[in-house]
């Protein structure tokens, strides 16, 4: 009983070192990401259209663009 007690004190240490970490990690990332925020609003003069075809990773073509034709079929 004695190795019990003393695994799931072991376990709920852990859990508090990892919870208080996650804690202060997520308590700077919220701070710089509201600052992103404000300097990139203050930064930006019109919001832009679609930001994944901005990367040029939207799914589909622009309007007019055709798809080759898929390959024809080899007879054995």
């Amino acid at each position: 009983m004695h190795r019990v007690r003393i695994g799931i004190t072991g376990l709920a240490v852990v859990f508090l070192i990892v919870l208080f970490a996650a804690a202060i990690v997520g308590f700077h990332t919220k701070d710089r990401s509201e600052e992103a925020n404000l300097a990139s609003a203050a930064n930006s003069t019109a919001p832009s259209g679609d930001p994944l075809a901005e990367l040029g990773v939207a799914p589909g073509g622009t309007i007019g663009e055709t798809s080759p034709a898929p390959p024809e079929p080899t007879q054995p």
